[in-house]
């Protein structure tokens, strides 16, 4: 062990320098730290040798989160406080840490065990106190990896007020790579991003449709789009950094955004949203005939004024499959507000609204929980939505959306090429700007549409050459945003690093191609690493589970109505409406707002579907 120790005293610093201690000092010292836990204010201050041009810190010598920080005369220091570590580089683990890291497996491990043994879960998700500790490990551990307050925003690579009092920024779970690093990841990697036209030639483009192998239906990927778009709002004008939006699930996407677009969507008559009738069936109004609504559709959208819909996001009359899920989630608050009046006749109409709200966002939650977010991961554990299981803990309820999870979920791959509704073909483009498929078909039938259509698999080489302009910008977007690499994420997230292009991609040939651009594992770019990574047992690969995960949970469980004040019957007009929110589901909203032919409503196509 002392010769262990001393080895580690002895650790060579990435720019060449060399610290050594005495092997008493280190020992005496070790058995300290680990009895007590580290010290502030013990780490070592490092020299660079005096020939590097480049901030030493660029080269991100210190691990397990500490904090580098440059010091003149080319002197760095990492700060491991708050990390349960010390030493040189913040990489020796104090008892406690270490202990953990001993008895907790593998994230991989545990995803695929989680995701396999399907009996023994089947037995679990019965057994109520079992399955309760479970779940709430799950919120408490994932809510635990997002940092709350959030730390990091895009315009500085460390902390500032900025990325807590400026709500205009995204999150970052990490800081921007400094602009004056030698290359675009630091030290690592070429002195250039690759070309980014070639890329996605090379990495991205379809050659030929993928199917999702979990059998995922188009309805998936359009509740996928339907959901995030509420909290992500980039504000383009300004920048990829800035949104729009909240701090998370605030149902502005069904709302609307500002307070004057909420006004102008009520008809101000028992609680309701304003509607129209078209063909027998209600339908949002059109823009036209909602005054004072602030709402700009996108100036390039080739759509006339009389068939421009007034939602609560513009976006989502440009695609039909949005489209349908805007009318679906109208209906249904309109529909509570029913229930709510046939309770509480006495209530007034801004009552009714306000808890109509309410309970709409406790059904997304629960939705989004236990059908969506259960069908994404392909865990064997059930799911629950159950805020009373955090109650009493020290999960914190703030949230803030990360830019990394805004781009993490820019999942253009499930979109196929075509879609068949009445055995009609409509190709992407087909669909684009219009709603027209939705009146045409109707809109039961256009669901089921959804329905029976399978999505594209979520990996390389399987993006539409349509939305080959799309992805480009998100490229371009990130590499604005100066992300680190995947591998820098995956240690944020607790996942170890991948060591080689074979180990990411799990495919010869791609592993080669992107070896040839990027020549450094390191150095492969965030979106480019969690799209090229093999595929598991879920919709998305690892690290998207292991990083979308804890960023959903938060999202999803700090928000309000999940915190004790709200949790509660009252809060939701009795225990009537406390209800439509615990026995929400996919199927069951669909099936109380379409007129006819609900059936298999759900995240994958019906048994028999070719």
């Amino acid at each position: 062990m002392v010769k262990n120790m001393e080895r580690d005293a002895q650790q060579e610093d990435k720019g060449g320098g060399r610290v050594v201690f005495g092997v008493a000092g280190v020992v005496l010292a070790a058995s300290f730290l680990f009895m007590r836990g580290p010290a502030h204010d013990t780490t070592p201050i490092l020299s660079t040798p005096a020939h590097l041009d480049y901030d030493p810190c660029c080269a991100y010598p210190c691990q397990n989160q500490g904090v580098c920080l440059t010091l003149p005369a080319n002197n760095y220091t990492c700060d491991c406080t708050g990390t349960d570590h010390y030493g040189i580089h913040c990489e020796i683990p104090t008892w406690r840490a270490w202990l953990k890291k001993v008895l907790k497996p593998d994230p991989e491990t545990v995803h695929n065990l989680i995701t396999s043994n399907s009996l023994l879960w089947g037995i679990i998700n019965r057994i109520p106190f079992i399955h309760k500790q479970i779940i709430t490990y799950v919120y408490i551990s994932r809510g635990d990896m997002v940092d709350s307050p959030p730390t990091f925003e895009s315009d500085h690579s460390y902390i500032t007020l900025n990325a807590y009092f400026n709500e205009s920024y995204y999150g970052r779970a990490l800081p921007p790579v400094p602009t004056h690093c030698p290359t675009p990841f630091g030290i690592k990697g070429p002195k250039e991003y690759p070309d980014v036209d070639m890329l996605i030639k090379k990495v991205f483009m379809r050659r030929e449709f993928i199917p999702e192998p979990h059998d995922t239906n188009v309805l998936f990927q359009y509740y996928a789009q339907h959901f995030t778009h509420q909290f992500f709002r980039t504000d383009y004008k300004k920048g990829p950094q800035l949104t729009k939006g909240s701090g998370g699930v605030d149902v502005s996407n069904i709302y609307g955004l500002t307070e004057q677009d909420r006004q102008a969507l009520r008809s101000r008559v028992d609680g309701k949203l304003r509607t129209q009738v078209i063909n027998g069936e209600e339908f949002p109004p059109y823009l036209k005939d909602v005054p004072g609504i602030t709402m700009d559709y996108p100036p390039h959208v080739p759509i006339p004024e009389e068939a421009k819909f007034a939602l609560g996001h513009p976006f989502y009359a440009l695609l039909p499959g949005l489209f349908a899920y805007a009318t679906i989630w109208v209906r249904e608050h309109n529909r509570v507000c029913d229930e709510l009046q046939r309770l509480h006749p006495g209530w007034d109409d801004e009552r009714l609204y306000q808890t109509a709200r309410l309970i709409i966002i406790g059904e997304v939650i629960k939705i989004t929980i236990e059908d969506y977010v259960q069908h994404l991961s392909q865990y064997n554990l059930r799911l629950t939505f159950e805020p009373e299981l955090t109650h009493g803990t020290h999960f914190q309820y703030h949230n803030r959306i990360h830019a990394e999870f805004n781009h993490l979920y820019h999942w253009h791959p499930l979109i196929p090429d075509t879609l068949q509704i009445n055995g009609t073909d409509y190709a992407i483009m087909d669909m684009a700007y219009s709603t027209a498929p939705v009146f045409k078909h109707g809109l039961d039938n256009f669901i089921h549409s959804m329905v029976n259509s399978r999505a594209g698999a979520l990996t390389t080489r399987n993006h539409a050459h349509v939305l080959y302009p799309v992805l480009k910008k998100v490229i371009e977007n990130s590499r604005q945003l100066r992300f680190q690499g995947v591998n820098a994420y995956r240690k944020r997230f607790e996942m170890k690093p991948f060591t080689s292009f074979q180990e990411l991609t799990g495919d010869t040939e791609l592993a080669g191609v992107l070896e040839e651009m990027y020549g450094d594992i390191d150095a492969v770019e965030y979106y480019i690493g969690l799209l090229a990574e093999r595929p598991g047992p879920s919709i998305t690969p690892l690290t998207m589970v292991n990083m979308g995960g804890p960023w959903s949970v938060k999202g999803l469980m700090a928000n309000p109505i999940c915190s004790p004040k709200y949790w509660k019957p009252s809060t939701f007009g009795g225990e009537e409406g406390f209800n439509i929110i615990k026995t929400a589901s996919l199927e069951k909203l669909f099936c109380l707002n379409m007129r006819t032919g609900c059936k298999d409503i759900s995240f994958t196509v019906p048994a028999g579907t070719s």
